[in-house]
């Protein structure tokens, strides 16, 4: 069973959303870039919901049928980024987050609003 990126990026949002992650982006960039259709970004305020947030959007995709191709980062890390092959989920300290400021580099992409991953 395959489902479509845009499937994928729900299921990443809903599962972040879940650990109440913060401020959770989604930037459509499939028009800019052949890396991917959907960044999906998200901070969390420490350590452990960090990891929390990471098991989950792995865990919510498995059961979904999609297998992780690769994930950058481990416990400790304050930047994990897991690499969905049609998404990308990166998974912040707010500190990181910033510092990195993705939104402003991928800015050419499109912003998405949850609502609109509805199918």
């Amino acid at each position: 069973m395959s489902i479509s990126s845009k499937a994928m990026a729900k299921i990443a949002y809903e599962a972040l959303s879940d650990k109440k992650a913060v401020n959770i982006q989604i930037i459509d960039i499939s028009g800019i870039s052949v890396l991917a259709d959907y960044f999906v970004i998200a901070d969390g305020s420490n350590q452990n919901q960090i990891q929390a947030m990471r098991e989950a959007v792995d865990e919510a995709l498995y059961k979904a049928g999609v297998q992780v191709k690769q994930i950058e980062g481990n416990r400790n890390s304050s930047w994990i980024l897991m690499d969905y092959g049609e998404i990308i989920v990166h998974v912040f300290s707010k500190e990181d987050r910033l510092f990195y400021d993705l939104e402003r580099i991928w800015g050419d992409g499109k912003f998405i609003d949850a609502a609109d991953l509805e199918e």
